[in-house]
């Protein structure tokens, strides 16, 4: 309606008649403009005011951290309900405007509020700069996190914007007034892994959130080294049973390498292979039973996907009759091996080598792995060995980002996957990468080509 008022008084000052109703006009055109003024700024007012009176007046986090930020909105916070209520009394636009002052009013709270908006931007910052995977949370879930941080019922929610797999924690509600964290409900698949101990959720949220982090790696790695001793004094089909997928999965590579390494040493490959064939047939009949539960068979799928990869390449070996473990054929594999001397599974594959990470990955499916899956191993892994990034081009649906999802989980990893677009700026481009660097996650970047040449240049330097 304003906008059809404003052409129609344009249209007037057009006219040859102007003379006779100038002043008349002039009126309605400067009180028109300022209703449009007054509306565009108290409707910022009221977006930025809305947004920020959940944190400096309910939150007591923010209040905490920003207190004289939070005493000057309380006065900003009383004069916009000012400023609102007159307008609701005036009921029309045309009589609040043109009020002496009154956009000046507007303007100075618009201020004000930015003023708040730029004190909590830093305030965002630092505990990002305290717990670096904030990074990859948006800031409006963030200031939730932040707003809830007393209260981790609340902040379960957000789990998996922070994790690669945990959906939510189980929690001890008797414990006090904060609860302990008992163990992680996955996202992926269904899966359920107790802590070593329970973990009591003290402190602010970005210090137990690190708590949960170290936690969580602690008793993966120690569930790895018990899985390790559990299967050599059981048959593997039940022992498959004990233990989270990820950790079965990873005994399940290292006892592969360690059997065919023994293999060349012996001298009896055919054996070897014949031991494998025989592991996989166990699996698929395994699978053939039809009341087995989804998470177990799950895990099983996944194992029989890496005992067929096993398989081949032993077959493999054999034909091109590699007998010495420094070959390349077997040196570009991916193998894992228990080192007792920091109880702790290392990978390796060609010249680099690389400590698990422990990033608990739940109960998905695993990649199957070919030839060219195998390529992209060697040449990323390469490429981490010489702090590198590596690129793998090809057509699109080839399984680029798979396969480098696939690397991760391999390597227990977190991995963040970024969409790049021509609206991604320099800026945007900072925070995640401070966000990997001091979370030490990989981070995969696709469609990279994308990003404006601009922005890619201020990426190479």
């Amino acid at each position: 309606m304003l906008e059809e008022d404003q052409t129609k008084v344009t249209a007037m000052l057009g006219s040859r008649y102007l003379a006779t109703f100038e002043e008349e006009i002039q009126m309605w055109n400067t009180n028109l403009d300022l209703v449009n003024n007054v509306i565009s700024n108290l409707r910022e007012v009221q977006q930025n005011w809305g947004y920020l009176e959940n944190l400096f007046i309910h939150s007591e986090e923010v209040r905490k951290e920003l207190p004289k930020e939070s005493d000057e909105f309380v006065i900003i916070d009383a004069n916009v309900k000012v400023l609102l209520k007159d307008a609701k009394k005036r009921e029309y636009a045309i009589n609040f405007s043109t009020q002496e002052g009154y956009l000046k009013k507007i303007e100075d709270a618009n201020d004000a509020l930015t003023k708040c908006e730029k004190a909590l931007q830093r305030f965002m910052e630092d505990k990002r700069t305290c717990f670096p995977r904030f990074y990859f949370v948006s800031p409006a879930d963030l200031l939730d996190i932040l707003s809830n941080g007393n209260v981790p019922e609340k902040v379960m929610p957000h789990m998996p914007k922070i994790f690669q797999a945990i959906n939510d924690l189980k929690l001890d509600l008797n414990t006090g007034v904060r609860p302990a964290a008992l163990g992680m409900i996955s996202c992926v698949g269904v899966e359920y892994v107790d802590f070593n101990e329970p973990l009591k959720l003290l402190g602010k949220v970005e210090t137990y959130m690190q708590d949960v982090i170290d936690s969580m790696r602690k008793s993966l790695r120690l569930i790895a080294g018990e899985s390790l001793k559990k299967s050599m004094a059981n048959p593997r089909t039940e022992w498959l049973k004990m233990d989270c997928s990820q950790c079965t999965l990873l005994v399940s590579l290292a006892s592969w390498v360690d059997d065919v390494e023994k293999g060349m040493t012996g001298n009896c490959m055919p054996n070897t292979l014949k031991t494998c064939i025989d592991q996989l047939t166990a699996l698929i009949k395994m699978v053939q039973d039809a009341s087995m539960p989804g998470d177990l068979r799950m895990k099983v799928m996944c194992l029989i996907t890496m005992d067929a990869h096993s398989r081949d390449i032993i077959g493999i070996l054999i034909d091109e009759g590699v007998t010495q473990q420094d070959e390349f054929q077997w040196q570009s594999q991916m193998k894992a091996y228990w080192d007792p001397s920091c109880d702790d599974f290392a990978l390796k594959i060609a010249d680099a080598q690389f400590y698990y990470g422990y990033e608990y990955l739940g109960n998905g499916p695993r990649l199957v792995v070919t030839p060219l899956t195998d390529r992209i191993y060697v040449t990323a892994t390469q490429a981490l060995h010489l702090s590198m990034g590596c690129a793998p081009s090809g057509p699109a649906g080839t399984g680029k980002t798979e396969t480098t999802k696939d690397l991760s989980s391999s390597m227990g990893k977190a991995i963040y996957v970024f969409n790049c677009s021509d609206q991604m700026d320099y800026l945007g481009l900072a925070q995640i990468f401070k966000g990997l660097a001091a979370s030490g996650s990989w981070g995969c970047f696709d469609e990279f080509n994308r990003l404006l040449p601009s922005v890619l240049s201020v990426c190479s330097v």
